[in-house]
């Protein structure tokens, strides 16, 4: 898959898998683990900032993990791959110019902030921010990841077991 390509088919999943139409809903986190094939057990503690809303966007926080999944040293006394510290330089250099935080007062990344700019924390404007922004850092996944290895691939949704 050539890299737009595979920016886009990352960016449709995540997408598709968070906004819950097509499929039933995957929290931010698990909507990034899908997308790039991992095991999800763990990116369930991300949803809503920490299941309290207090911590790092779960898509953020899910974004990092990924990459350290892909790209890290699986020897847990190593250091950290070069192509893992490449990915990471690159997507914390594009993070914060390209997530859209809406009328978010700051700049900082935490759930509460994000997602307080609504009165109604179920509403359909805020469920169409936050698939916005899990759709945008996903394509910065594929962007960082792709930039270091040629070896990621996405599964397009309908293609996906279950």
């Amino acid at each position: 898959m050539e890299r737009d390509e595979l920016i886009k088919a990352a960016r449709e999943k995540a997408h598709r898998l968070y906004e819950g139409r097509d499929t039933p809903h995957h929290s931010c986190g698990i909507a990034l683990a899908e997308t790039f094939g991992r095991e999800t057990a763990p990116y369930q503690a991300l949803r809503r900032g920490g299941i309290t809303g207090c911590g790092e966007c779960g898509a953020v926080v899910g974004a990092r993990m990924v990459i350290g999944e892909l790209l890290g040293d699986p020897d847990p006394t190593g250091g950290v791959t070069p192509p893992l510290r490449g990915a990471m330089v690159d997507f914390e250099s594009k993070l914060r110019g390209r997530i859209d935080r809406g009328e978010a007062p700051g700049a900082d990344l935490i759930c509460n902030t994000l997602t307080g700019q609504f009165a109604e924390f179920r509403s359909p404007e805020r469920a169409a921010f936050c698939t916005r922004l899990v759709t945008e850092v996903a394509g910065l996944v594929a962007e960082a990841v792709r930039g270091q290895t040629e070896t990621l691939s996405i599964t397009y949704v309908e293609d996906a077991p279950g």
